[in-house]
Formats: structure tokens, C-alpha cells, sequence
């Protein structure tokens, strides 16, 4: 078992106060986005012996188990993070896996470096996604029913939002989304700003179920994204719920502190509220044009006390202990790699004493026994 030290990405968007107060450090002033744990060769975690990617890469089938390295390849499929939003995240969707595959071949044939700005395909897997609230946590996520969408909009009582008003209540549903935010991503910006002016004043003088696109607005004026934000749910996690998010359903984080895991991916096409490059065409390939629930998920619990995540992926599997401090020792055993995070307490986990922010690598059927008093995230894979 490895203990593991861990980069944290300073992203624009990131709070400089959510991780220094998990972690019980002090704030730096600069923002603290994400903590990575696990082996994305974009900041892998670093161990006693060498980062998690030197660690598999001299015995895959050792640290990952065959049937992890038979399903999957010689890598860990999953990326687990803390993730700490003080502002909006772009609005955003990933491809399933056949257009992730397809989508970077066709780059690859025609030769854009990976690393090129308008590169929508760094590689060629999906990025399902999971985020788990260890605050309250605000975000989008899917369609709203259209009818709900244009009343929302037209409360704002913008005049030039009238047309996408009247799109909405137009039939079939999914081409009725598919032309508005169509029309959204490609008005003329001048246009588009004096709307986006207009709507965020209303917003702000309306409160209420406007407020989170005041915010959104204050953080990206002018920015085409907040007006289809309005298309998406809402959604407020209580600690402890959280979101799937799987291909083609557009989302946003606008807020908060939780613990998120994904495939090893990071294939993004972007719909707004970012200075990076949209690509509308291939935007309007992925995306699925139906109304959907949040579907808010709540853990399912085991009788041993683990308390699982369902997702319908194999690449991860995310589930939590919440140890009571007159519990014994749990043995979290398994014949596939895992991680395992503190969030709460104090925890010891083989010879490792983890307090928030502490995490672990524990390779495929190594001993791993827990105790102590506090919360454990597990984050594993089904293979």
C-alpha cells in the first residue's frame, strides 16, 4: 500500500479557501481547483517508489490484476480528484466511446497536434463522470423540459430572447432544443452580448430561481453560455449526493466542494462560459437533444457498511465508509486496484495514517484493512 502525494491544479475557477480547509493548510491566495490521485500523466501521484505511472508501468498485471489489465490495458482506467469550485465551470459534454475513437482518429488523420487549441480529441477514450458533495454543491446537468425552459427564459422579459421562447414550444422536443441552442452558439456576439447584458440585470433584480444565472453571468458576461445554461436543470447536492454524468449530457459545476472520479480522459467539447475553442458542428454531434431528471444519486448500503455510487460504467466504481468510532476494522480487500481517500476524521489504512486530503494506492489483492473514526472514499473498478 502507497501512501500518495498528490498536485493540485490551480485553475482560475478553483476556491483558494475549500482545499487549504480540507487539507488543514494554509491558503496561498492563488485558487486550489482540483487534487489528482492516481495516474494521469498529466500530474500523476507520486509514491515511495517513483509516480503511480512508473509504479504500473513495471508490473502492470501486479499492481492492476489480470482482470483489470485484460479489461481495460496496463493502465488505471480512473482518475480521482477533489474538485473545489468558486466559480463556474465551462458548460461542457463528452463523447461515448465510439466518438471519442472516431472523433480522434479523424484529428489524428489530419494531423492537429494533440496539444492544439482547437484539438476537441486528446485521446480516444470517454469520460463518464461522477462528483460527489462533500458541501452543498451547485451545478447543471441535462436538458430541462422545453416548456420549462422557455417559461424560465421568458420571465426574464428580454425582447430579444422571444424567438428562442417561441422555438421551445415547437415540436419534436429534441429538435426544438437542437435549433435553439443552435441559434444560441452561432448569433452574432455583438448581438448576443447586449442580450446576455440584458438577461443577467434581470436576473439579478428577480433572484430567486434566476440567481445561479446572475452568478454565471457576473463570472462570464457576455458570454452566450449563460443563456444556455438556461436550458439545463439545476440541480443543489446536499454532502453525500452526488451526479453521474454520462456522454452526451451537457453540464457545468458552479460551485462547491466534492470528490470526483472519471474515466482517464480528457476529451471536453465545450458549449460556452470559457475563452476556449467551441466547435459548434462537432458540439451538435455529441450532444443528446432529450429532457432528462438530474437524477440525484444517494448511496446504496451494504450490510459490511460500504456505501456504493451505481453508475452503469466499469472503468471506475466509487463508494464510501463512514466509520464509527466504536467500529472495528473493515477489510477492503479486493482483486482490483484501488484508492482509498479520507474526507472526515482520522483513519488508518495497513501502516498509513490518513487525516483529510490523505489517500492511498492499494494494488490488486494486496491486504488492505481500515480503521479509526471518519469518512473513506473507495474508488476501484469493476473488472
Amino acid at each position: 500500500m502507497d501512501r500518495l502525494d498528490n498536485t493540485i491544479r490551480p485553475y482560475a475557477w478553483g476556491s483558494p479557501t475549500a482545499i487549504p480547509h480540507l487539507l488543514g493548510t494554509e491558503p496561498t491566495g492563488e485558487p486550489q481547483a482540483e487534487m489528482w490521485m492516481g495516474a494521469h500523466p498529466g500530474a500523476p501521484s507520486r509514491t515511495g517508489r517513483g509516480t503511480l505511472v512508473e509504479v504500473i508501468d513495471a508490473d502492470p498485471e501486479k499492481e492492476l490484476g489480470p482482470a483489470a489489465v485484460a479489461k481495460f490495458g496496463p493502465r488505471l482506467p480512473f482518475l480521482l480528484k477533489i474538485l473545489a469550485a468558486g466559480a463556474p465551470l465551462s458548460l461542457q459534454v463528452h463523447p461515448d466511446l465510439e466518438q471519442a475513437k472516431e472523433g480522434y482518429a479523424d484529428e489524428e488523420r489530419r494531423g492537429i497536434p494533440v496539444d492544439a487549441p482547437h484539438r476537441n480529441y486528446k485521446d480516444a477514450n470517454h469520460k463518464p463522470e461522477l462528483i460527489c458533495a462533500l458541501t452543498e454543491f451547485d451545478g447543471l446537468c441535462g436538458f430541462r423540459d422545453p416548456l420549462a425552459a422557455a417559461g424560465l427564459i421568458d420571465g426574464l422579459g428580454v425582447d430579444s430572447l422571444k424567438p428562442y421562447v417561441d422555438l421551445l414550444h415547437a415540436h419534436p422536443e429534441d429538435a426544438a432544443l437542437r435549433e435553439v441552442l443552435t441559434a444560441i452558439l452561432t448569433a452574432d456576439p455583438e448581438e448576443m452580448s447586449r442580450t446576455v447584458a440584458e438577461a443577467a440585470t434581470a436576473c439579478t433584480r428577480l433572484g430567486g430561481a434566476y440567481g445561479p444565472y446572475a452568478d454565471i453571468a457576473h463570472h462570464y458576461p457576455g458570454d452566450p453560455g449563460v443563456i444556455a445554461a438556461m436550458l439545463l436543470n439545476h440541480v443543489r447536492l446536499q454532502p453525500g449526493e452526488a451526479l453521474y454524468l454520462g456522454a452526451g449530457v451537457p453540464h457545468a459545476y458552479l460551485n462547491g466542494l466534492g470528490v470526483e472520479i472519471m474515466a482517464n480522459s480528457d476529451n471536453v467539447l465545450r458549449c460556452g462560459l470559457t475563452p476556449k475553442h467551441v466547435d459548434v458542428p462537432e458540439l451538435l454531434r455529441i450532444v443528446r437533444f432529450r429532457p432528462s431528471d438530474p437524477g440525484v444519486l444517494r448511496p446504496e448500503a451494504s450490510p459490511d457498511g460500504e456505501e456504493l455510487y451505481e453508475t452503469p460504467i466499469d472503468e471506475f466504481r466509487l463508494s464510501r465508509y463512514v466509520l464509527p468510532e466504536a467500529g472495528g476494522a473493515h477489510d477492503l480487500t479486493r482483486a482490483t486496484p484501488q484508492i482509498l481517500l479520507c474526507t472526515d476524521g482520522s483513519v488508518r489504512a495497513g501502516e498509513h495514517d490518513l487525516t483529510p486530503g490523505g489517500s492511498v494506492f492499494v494494488p490488486a489483492g494486496e491486504k488492505a484493512e481500515v480503521s479509526g473514526t471518519g469518512t473513506l472514499f473507495r474508488a476501484t473498478v469493476v473488472a
